[in-house]
Order: C-alpha cells, then sequence, then structure tokens
C-alpha cells in the first residue's frame, strides 16, 4: 500500500516538474520575441576614441542596445565600421542620424541617435542577410580630442613666448617705454592750451577755407552760366568776322591780278627813282658840311680864307 502511495507521488511530482519547465520555456520564448534586436552597420569616417564593445546606443537620450563589434574598413582604415545591436521596436528609419558623444569627464564614448527631419521616410529594416549601413555625421567632440594634441603643443609655445616677453630684459625695455610714455603724457599736459588755441586756430582756417571754396564754386557756377549765354554769341561774331576777313583777302588778290601790270611798271620806276636819290642824299650831305662850316667860321667861309693852323713847337 506504501509503495503505491509512493508511485503516486512521484508520479505527481514528475508531471508538476514538467509542466513547470513547459512554462519556464514558453515564458522565454515570449521574452526571448519581445526582445529580439536588429543588426546596423554605423560608419564613421573618424577617430572612435573611447568607443568599445559594450558601449551604449541612445536614441534620443533611452537606451534601445549596445555596440557588439568594432573593425576597420580593409578598403580604408580612415573608415570605422561599428556593428550596433539595437531593440527592434527602435524607430530607425532612412534618416536616422548618429553621432558619437563623449560620456562626462571618464573619456568613454557611446553612439547616439536621432530622428531625422523628414516625416515620411521609410523604416530602416534589415532584408536578410544584409545589415543597414547608417553613415555617422562628424562629431565635434571627436575632433577636439584629435586636435587636442596640437593645441596642447600651441599653448606650450605660447607660454614659452610669454616667458620671453617677460624677461628681465623686455622688463626693462617695457619700464623705459611706459617712463617716455608718462613724460609725454605730461608734456603734452603742459602744451594743453597752446594745442587748444592750435585746433581754434585750424578751426578756423578750416571755416576760412570752405568759405573760400564756396566762393569759388559759386564763381565757377557764374563762369560757365556765363559761358553758356554768350560763348555762342562771342563764336558766331568771330565766324563773321573771319568770313569778313576772306572776303577782303579775296578782294585784294582780286585787285592785285587786275592790276599786276601797273604794279610791274610801278617797280620797273621805282628801280631808276633810286640813283636819283642817291644823289640827292650826296646834295643834302654837301649842304649839311657847308651849314657846319658857317656856323663854326664864318667870316672865313665868307671871304673864301683857310684856317690858320696852330704850330707846334
Amino acid at each position: 500500500m506504501e509503495t503505491r502511495a509512493h508511485h503516486i507521488l512521484i508520479g505527481l511530482f514528475t508531471l508538476l516538474a514538467a509542466a513547470a519547465l513547459l512554462a519556464i520555456a514558453l515564458w522565454l520564448g515570449k521574452s526571448g520575441s519581445e526582445n529580439a534586436s536588429d543588426r546596423y552597420d554605423i560608419v564613421f569616417e573618424e577617430a572612435v576614441s573611447g568607443l568599445s564593445r559594450g558601449s551604449k546606443v541612445e536614441f534620443n537620450g533611452i537606451r534601445i542596445g549596445e555596440v557588439s563589434e568594432l573593425r576597420l574598413d580593409p578598403q580604408d582604415p580612415q573608415r570605422v565600421y561599428a556593428r550596433v545591436s539595437v531593440e527592434h521596436s527602435a524607430p530607425i528609419r532612412s534618416d536616422t542620424r548618429a553621432r558619437l558623444v563623449l560620456a562626462g569627464v571618464t573619456g568613454t564614448s557611446f553612439i547616439r541617435l536621432s530622428s531625422g527631419s523628414d516625416p515620411a521616410s521609410r523604416p530602416l529594416q534589415p532584408q536578410g542577410a544584409q545589415v543597414p549601413v547608417i553613415v555617422a555625421t562628424p562629431s565635434p567632440i571627436s575632433k577636439l580630442l584629435d586636435q587636442g594634441e596640437d593645441a596642447a603643443l600651441n599653448v606650450n609655445e605660447l607660454l614659452v613666448q610669454a616667458r620671453a616677453i617677460v624677461s628681465a630684459e623686455n622688463a626693462e625695455s617695457l619700464r623705459l617705454t611706459l617712463k617716455h610714455v608718462e613724460q609725454a603724457s605730461a608734456t603734452v599736459a603742459e602744451q594743453r592750451e597752446e594745442l587748444a588755441r592750435a585746433m581754434r586756430a585750424l578751426a578756423q582756417a578750416s571755416e576760412r577755407a570752405n568759405a573760400a571754396l564756396e566762393q569759388a564754386t559759386r564763381l565757377l557756377a557764374t563762369s560757365n552760366r556765363l559761358l553758356d549765354e554768350q560763348g555762342s554769341q562771342t563764336l558766331q561774331g568771330a565766324q563773321r568776322s573771319l568770313a569778313a576777313v576772306e572776303q577782303t583777302m579775296t578782294t585784294v588778290r582780286q585787285l592785285v591780278a587786275d592790276n599786276r601790270g601797273a604794279l610791274e611798271s610801278g617797280a620797273r620806276g621805282l628801280g631808276e627813282i633810286g640813283p636819283a636819290l642817291a644823289e640827292l642824299r650826296a646834295t643834302l650831305a654837301s649842304l649839311r658840311q657847308v651849314s657846319r662850316q658857317l656856323e663854326d667860321r664864318p667870316a672865313d667861309f665868307l671871304l673864301g680864307l683857310e684856317p690858320i693852323k696852330e704850330f707846334q713847337p
């Protein structure tokens, strides 16, 4: 009787254990289906400092997965592929953007996903064995980390130059320069009244120059107006005068042509007058000599006496 009771208990325990195992299997299967994940390759065209396997993946600040693999592109070592596993329910679309973000001051990084601006973009789902690719945008933090070494070198050079500037020799030069500036300022302060008078004189000269410029402008305007009003009349008068002169020259040419014979005869007559004029000049010279003798020695001239020659021993 006891043996049969033991067999019944063992059978009940076995059934209960089998039912429990079945329930656990069903729960695990349901949980696995609910927690199914999708894989994506995020491509970085920069260094992924601080990113490693297991780094989290966030979408608008909510963790939706993690980094499962990191590898370099065999064709381009500057390109890094980050394989991520995210929840199947994550709203990954064709315009989803990815960026590397620094997590605090620890130096670790994670991937931040954000939705795009196109509401009509299609969901980005895996197609068979092909893994969808998301190209990451450049990260300012990554650029800062890459350029940090150069920045540190520049800071060191700046410190060296600053140390050279504040050396004892340069400090003495700076002190002398400041002293000279102070002396120049004192001199300017002493000559304040003279400078004020000079500035007033300069202002007065500027006013006079402006007045002279205004007068010159008015004079130029008046001259332009006179030229515009009377210039045409003067030009017309000059044209009439030139026409009259041309007409006179034409008349003279005509007179010369008409009296060419008389002019030639007159020229020959003038040639005969030449000897007569020479004789007339000689006669006038003789008369002039007689007149001079008459004035000097009238008695001797009238009596026909020769002038007495003085004897010189």
